[in-house]
């Protein structure tokens, strides 16, 4: 059924604001929930901290005291809704188990994402990125084990294979490799949706792990959250890089609004949990209200309808789901590549000279922490830990499981 955003009235903002028990939402339950509701809340906690962000940005760039007030308005309430949606999150799930579930939404996503996209260079872009958090996966996955005795395949649903990706150790660029040629946001909206969707997801993750990496004790695991959340630097370059740059301040504030609309509309369409459910809706009622109040905006500061920016219908949901077949197809056609400048390649056709080992020699020296943590496992369990639905893994040389696979795992490094 079509859904027209722009005729939608919503929830005026003047009823929007929340008292603190309504903000205070009950946390699901971290052995009972659906594993892609925990990638949705993981995910909309992203955007809703990328929406006050831009806003807090916005104003920064305004000298506009009526404007900035309205803008205060909504971003106000964008921050109750950032801490109700976050509040789903329960206390007894450990950093390392949220940290499982942020990465099974950064591979279902990614995926989910590149096989809506019809720009090649945008999907080929977004299949890059997903074999490194496939890798995140395996490697977050064997330090849960490691470290608290828990298997992440109860905490995905078995909905999300954990094997090798493109090994972390290879991921790290000279950053700049990690800068991608931006798209034009007219010529085709919904792809600007779907990077919006990324930067914002991986800047999350980028953030939280810049903060959780002085929880844990084990050296190895402080080790992991600091090298991977250098390569979520990364991904965010990479994704945000994409962005049209053309955009005024105004042109984004709707383009953000709309945005939240098509995620919340997409969340109501597939969300189990019925009282999840519930908040949803509600913030898809509230987003609403913002896209109108930022419509008004529109037409008051830039004498133009805000309906010749984006689509009149929403495009199609987003629909987070099981993506192990795709998965395993780009593993077995692209473990292998690498960047140069904007541009992806085999990592044996660079150079001998070029940046990337000079980067790679610089950072990868005696003590690698994704290394190290698997080596750790093997030495405690005899193999490293895996979940493999769907057989053997893609490309032979990661099919071991001891010491001599994960030496195999650097084989496409320096």
């Amino acid at each position: 059924m079509e859904f027209k955003p722009f005729q939608e009235k919503g929830m005026p903002i003047e009823k929007q604001v929340k008292s603190w028990p309504e903000v205070n939402v009950q946390p699901y339950n971290k052995n009972e929930v659906d594993p892609y509701t925990r990638c949705r809340v993981i995910l909309m906690n992203g955007i809703e901290v990328d929406a006050a962000l831009f806003k807090h940005e916005f104003a920064r760039h305004s000298a506009d005291i009526d404007l900035n007030r309205q803008v205060a308005m909504t971003r106000k309430i964008e921050q109750e809704q950032q801490k109700m949606v976050n509040g789903l999150i329960p206390g007894d799930e450990s950093v390392i188990e949220n940290t499982i579930g942020y990465e099974q939404l950064a591979v279902d996503l990614t995926a989910t994402l590149a096989k809506m996209e019809s720009d090649p260079y945008v999907k080929k872009i977004f299949d890059f990125g997903l074999l490194e958090d496939f890798d995140h996966l395996y490697r977050y996955a064997n330090l849960l084990e490691t470290l608290e005795g828990k298997k992440a395949e109860k905490i995905v649903g078995k909905m999300t294979e954990i094997m090798p990706g493109r090994p972390t150790i290879a991921e790290h660029r000279n950053p700049f490799d990690d800068v991608r040629k931006p798209v034009d946001m007219k010529s085709d909206p919904a792809s600007s949706l779907n990077i919006c969707t990324l930067v914002a997801a991986e800047q999350q993750t980028m953030n939280y792990y810049m903060n959780v990496l002085n929880r844990p004790i084990d050296p190895v695991g402080r080790g992991l959250y600091q090298e991977i959340g250098m390569i979520e630097e990364q991904h965010v370059t990479q994704y945000e890089s994409l962005c049209d740059p053309k955009p005024n301040w105004f042109e984004r504030l709707v383009m953000h609004e709309y945005h939240e609309v098509w995620l919340y509309h997409s969340l109501v369409q597939q969300e189990p949990d019925p009282a999840i459910k519930k908040i949803w809706k509600m913030c898809l009622e509230m987003e609403l209200g913002h896209l109108q109040k930022a419509s008004e905006i529109f037409r008051k500061y830039q004498k133009k309808d805000p309906e010749e920016l984006l689509p009149e219908v929403l495009p199609a949901p987003l629909i987070l789901e099981s993506q192990m077949e795709y998965v395993r197809d780009i593993l077995s056609t692209q473990v292998n590549l690498t960047a140069t400048g904007t541009d992806l390649v085999p990592v044996d056709q660079l150079p001998k000279d070029h940046r990337y080992f000079a980067y790679q020699k610089m950072v990868n020296k005696k003590f690698i922490p994704s290394q190290e943590v698997i080596r750790e496992h093997i030495g405690k369990f005899k193999k490293d830990y895996r979940f493999e639905a769907l057989g053997a893994h893609p490309v032979g040389i990661y099919q071991k499981r001891d010491e001599a696979g994960l030496n195999a795992q650097t084989s496409i490094d320096v």
